[in-house]
């Protein structure tokens, strides 16, 4: 299928062919019949996309911050290469469309096959010949209402959530300040609840538009408070809504201006806000944000998970509005007819943003993008290659993975080109992930599903770097379908799947590895071939220093990444395991609520490890320290010695004699590419010992056991 993306390095547009999603439980499969492009906020982001590396930083200085912080944790040419890897990739845009259903997943009720849909969000609702969206961001479409005017139905419920947020009673005034696709609309809706609106703007063709939808509208840098004070006998206005997007503080200004005595001032649109503190002040005014559609966004148990919020409790959610939206539509209270002021067709999609970079541009207001209505979209394979010829020398190891995120294109694919793999093809949820990664890094294909690479006899390893939760179900199904298999860790989230994973891997001449590269760090070896010579039990203590991470992250979700101690923990128990030298008998975890009072997630986490022969380990995971402190600290102390790693940039060992290491950091990913490599090409002993994987595995998920339960666990080792 055709997708619609903006290379973020250069700004440019391009329409290109990616894997067509495929159905996934708590959404449907949307076959696109029209979308929508927001003139003011697409705008944006394409004059953003084409600004130089200095530019970008100058408009993101939160993304500079986090660049920084990267830089001092690991280095500077750790964080350049983060960043060039998020500017290669190709961005999606787009984010209110309207279709046909063509399939519904596990878990949704109410929607079937054939039905015409309204659909939001972005990084959903793309510009694209289909798209998958979650249930809680797909409304039906009702009788009478065109797919074309049900495309607005994100953009309509952005206007009608600032409208709620605004609290408009009837017959109040309301100013809207800026009257782009959003203020227009905002204005429909503000007479339809009863408002006397007043209507600004720069633009005089858009200010005359609004005066035909029954506003009081007036063109900035003539008088309009004078006017407005006269219009409302002197009061002002009971609420300003800023629709503007503009990096001038003047909508703020005026609003402030506008509004009466402990008036209300709402902001929809991307402006400072810089209130004048006298008028304010005296004024008692209040500000409030209006956030997108309405309660739901941003919450992924709402959007990714489908979990609504009772309607006694919040009456009006994102999906409430847009369904609100589509009534008002269909009731003809918000027209479209003159705020639609070009179509395209899709195949003409660069065509239509063009335009919004020229002069023409600034008069558009809503852009649809027509799609074909018998478009054939069966999934298939996308070639971006020919085939790569074997060569004389070593044997060749052809390389299929699976998802595409910013640690498999930033750090794993780059080390298996470095070492020789054959990059075949490759498969992800999100076919534009696919297809940044593909071209990139120069893979022969786009695969249109994972079974496709297990079922390719052209493919010797399988690399696996997904969302945890499907990380044992894919590394089984590679093993059986005899691929070697990399995963990444953890191997598994829970005991049954875990048991799974290794019996395939036990019935398997091929490879299983994973991804517990820190054992094959430099630093590591250092260490470990010094604690050769130490007699007796080790005492091990990791430190991790890992940094908040936001509640709503995907790794602190039980579900999708097991959080932080299965997710990140299991790193450390295994590091332990390997300088240890046995397999662990016993495991406790305790948790401090941290930063968010929740324990859910486990961010502060001491784990404690039990060995044989009389060795400790403890693991000291923490959210709560500062970021300059350094991040993973390894102290080991037995018969007399101690030895210590610091960020695997240095290590020493104080025994007969003080041994020094130092270098850049180095956490091992790619000795552990490479091991895994030579292990496929010539057949040898597995890089980690299977009972390793499982051993170290097993440990990581008693330890979560454990926490819940307050109380030792055995790892079932003996």
């Amino acid at each position: 299928m055709r997708q619609l993306a903006q290379d973020m390095a250069s700004g440019t547009l391009r329409l290109v062919e990616v894997p067509a999603p495929l159905v996934r439980p708590g959404g449907v499969l949307v076959r696109t019949r029209a979308s929508v492009i927001s003139a003011g906020t697409e705008r944006m982001k394409l004059e953003l996309g084409k600004k130089s590396l200095l530019g970008k930083a100058r408009e993101r200085p939160d993304q500079v911050k986090r660049v920084l912080d990267t830089a001092r944790r690991e280095g500077v040419a750790n964080a350049y290469r983060k960043v060039r890897s998020q500017l290669s990739r190709l961005s999606p845009l787009g984010y209110s469309c309207a279709g046909v259903v063509e399939a519904v997943g596990e878990g949704v009720d109410g929607a079937q096959v054939g039905d015409a849909v309204a659909c939001a969000g972005a990084g959903y609702a793309n510009h694209a010949e289909r798209v998958w969206v979650p249930k809680n961001l797909v409304v039906p479409i009702p009788p009478g209402v065109a797919f074309e005017a049900a495309a607005f139905a994100t953009l309509g419920a952005i206007a009608l959530h600032g409208v709620r947020q605004a609290d408009v009673r009837l017959g109040e005034a309301v100013a809207v300040v800026g009257l782009g696709l959003l203020g227009q609309l905002t204005v429909q809706l503000l007479r339809a609840a009863g408002a006397h609106v007043v209507a600004v703007d720069v633009d005089a063709g858009r200010v005359e538009l609004a005066g035909r939808h029954g506003a009081h509208a007036f063109l900035r840098g003539e008088d309009v408070v004078g006017p407005v004070r006269a219009l409302t006998r002197g009061v002002g206005v009971d609420a300003a809504i800023i629709t503007a997007a503009t990096s001038s503080d003047d909508p703020v200004q005026l609003a402030g201006a506008l509004a009466r005595d402990r008036g209300r001032v709402v902001v929809v649109g991307a402006v400072p806000t810089r209130p004048s503190r006298n008028e304010w002040y005296l004024k008692e005014l209040e500000l409030r944000l209006s956030r997108s559609y309405g309660p739901g966004r941003y919450d992924v148990a709402y959007e990714e998970k489908g979990h609504d919020y009772p309607i006694g409790y919040v009456r009006w959610t994102e999906r409430r509005n847009l369904e609100e939206f589509l009534r008002l539509l269909q009731a003809g209270a918000v027209v479209l007819d003159e705020l639609i002021t070009h179509r395209f067709p899709f195949a003409e999609a660069e065509r239509a943003y063009a335009l919004l970079g020229g002069a023409e541009g600034r008069r558009a207001l809503g852009v649809v993008l027509e799609y074909p209505a018998e478009a054939t979209l069966e999934p298939r394979r996308i070639v971006l290659a020919p085939p790569r010829a074997a060569g004389t020398g070593r044997r060749q190891v052809r390389v299929g993975l699976i998802g595409a995120g910013s640690f498999a294109t930033g750090t794993l694919v780059p080390a298996l080109a470095r070492h020789g793999a054959t990059l075949r093809a490759i498969a992800t949820a999100g076919g534009l992930s696919a297809r940044s990664a593909g071209e990139r890094y120069g893979f022969e294909y786009l695969a249109a599903s994972t079974d496709e690479i297990l079922a390719d006899p052209e493919i010797d390893a399988v690399v696996i770097a997904t969302r945890h939760a499907e990380h044992a179900a894919l590394a089984a199904a590679a093993l059986r379908a005899g691929k070697a298999t990399f995963v990444e860790k953890p191997l598994a989230l829970d005991e049954a799947s875990l048991d799974d994973v290794l019996a395939a891997a036990a019935r398997s001449t091929a490879p299983l590895m994973v991804g517990f590269n820190r054992r094959f760090a430099p630093a590591t070896a250092f260490v470990r071939q010094r604690l050769a010579r130490c007699a007796g039990p080790r005492i091990v203590h990791i430190r991790v220093n890992a940094g908040y991470l936001p509640r709503d992250a995907w790794l602190r979700d039980p579900e999708s990444g097991g959080g932080r101690l299965i997710g990140e923990g299991c790193h450390f128990i295994d590091l332990a395991t390997f300088l240890v030298g046995e397999p662990p008998v016993a495991v406790s975890a305790t948790a401090s609520p941290g930063m968010d009072g929740s324990r859910e997630a486990a961010d502060d986490v001491v784990v404690t490890v039990r060995y044989a022969a009389g060795s400790l380990a403890t693991v000291l995971y923490t959210s709560s320290g500062h970021p300059r402190a350094g991040k993973e600290r390894v102290e080991v102390f037995a018969g007399g010695a101690t030895a210590v790693i610091d960020d695997f940039r240095r290590a020493e060992f104080w025994g007969a004699r003080r041994e020094r290491w130092r270098g850049t950091q180095d956490k091992g990913h790619a000795a552990e590419i490479e091991r895994f490599l030579a292990a496929v090409r010539e057949g040898g002993a597995w890089p980690i010992p299977l009972a390793e994987l499982a051993a170290s595995s097993r440990a990581t998920l008693r330890a979560a056991r454990a926490l819940a339960a307050g109380t030792w666990l055995e790892t079932g080792a003996s």
